[in-house]
């Protein structure tokens, strides 16, 4: 009796076993391919593609694209590799024969390409700075990109042509090859208002050096037609300009390169600083073609690089008899047709008298 307990119990055992075994190796074969449908790569093998995040772009819609393109099997999988890592914008190189681990991993690092926002207005070394900051360039890269070859190339792209816009710049692009970007992306959106200058009998930097002034002196685009049409009228009547930009544009010259001139010598230039604050009455005095206080007619270059608004403002300046200007507190603008006028409005709106 206890020998065939023995070997009832022999039997018994065997089934659990192979049971427990058959159990275990479901077990595994399910967490494969669960952790396959989840985490694995969509693709055996594919080469690798650029992924772009876009600048504000929410986790949710990034994974989104993600399975929308083809490079995740699982949103919830790809969620759980990420971590609680934070996506930040940018171009990124990724393949769909990569698992959801390895994309993730790539996502968590920096980018390949990096966004770079440029505001309207900004004059060449503002907008080295911003460049600068997200390709991580060195002292040296940012004032040559500001001095020599790199923008100063031809007389007419010293200043005005590096459109303001927002740009997806690979990280080791040349310093030379960014100007040449901007310069070209000036072209495109410049192109459809060549036609209507030359129509107007207007040259193309004239009008540049016109729309940077606007540009810089409006306190916003309603303000543009207005400014345009006021700076028609004294460069018709032969009267100066009288721009505080202008002389902004080269007091800072004084401030960052240590003296006032225009063809800033590399080994002079500091980053150190801040631009476009408000001018003293000394300031006026500064010997410079850009002073607009002491000579008739346009600076030799653009004082800033304008946007749109103000180059079509230009080109359609509002009609009107004013010859001066000014912003009151609130930023509304107020013209005058005689300096008289002027001087009542400087009394009213900035005086409070």
């Amino acid at each position: 009796m206890p020998r065939k307990m023995n070997i009832l119990m022999s039997k018994k055992l065997k089934i659990v076993i192979i049971t427990g075994g058959i159990i275990l190796i479901l077990l595994v074969l399910g967490g494969i391919i669960v952790s396959n449908l989840l985490f694995g790569a969509p693709q055996k093998q594919a080469e690798a593609e650029r992924f772009v995040i876009p600048i504000n772009a929410s986790e949710q819609s990034v994974i989104a694209n993600l399975s929308e393109q083809g490079f995740i099997k699982n949103e919830w999988g790809f969620r759980y590799a990420l971590g609680g890592t934070k996506i930040k914008p940018g171009g990124y190189k990724i393949a769909k024969s990569m698992t959801a681990w390895e994309i993730a991993k790539i996502l968590a690092q920096e980018s390949n390409l990096k966004w770079v926002v440029i505001p309207e207005g900004l004059r060449k070394e503002q907008i080295a700075e911003l460049i600068g900051k997200e390709l991580s360039w060195s002292q040296e890269d940012k004032t040559k990109w500001i001095t020599t070859s790199y923008t100063a190339m031809n007389y007419e792209t010293l200043e005005g042509v590096y459109f303001p816009d927002t740009y997806l710049i690979p990280i080791d692009e040349n310093p030379i090859n960014v100007a040449a970007r901007l310069r070209a992306k000036f072209n495109e959106e410049f192109a459809p208002y060549s036609n209507e200058a030359l129509a107007q009998n207007i040259k193309w930097d004239t009008l540049i050096k016109i729309a940077s002034i606007v540009q810089r002196e409006a306190a916003g685009k309603g303000d543009m037609p207005l400014i345009a049409g006021i700076i028609w009228n004294r460069l018709l009547a032969d009267k100066k300009l009288e721009i505080d930009a202008t002389i902004q544009y080269i007091r800072d010259d004084v401030t960052h390169y240590g003296e006032a001139r225009y063809d800033k010598q590399p080994e002079n230039y500091s980053s150190e600083g801040s631009w476009w604050t408000p001018i003293k009455p000394e300031d006026k005095q500064i010997e410079s073609p850009y002073n607009t206080y002491r000579n008739k007619g346009l600076p030799p270059h653009p004082i800033c690089n304008p946007g749109l608004d103000a180059i079509e403002a230009v080109l359609n300046p509002a009609e009107t008899e004013c010859l001066y200007y000014l912003h009151d507190a609130n930023k509304q603008i107020h013209c005058a047709k005689t300096y008289e006028e002027h001087q009542e409005n400087i009394k009213q709106f900035l005086r409070g008298e």
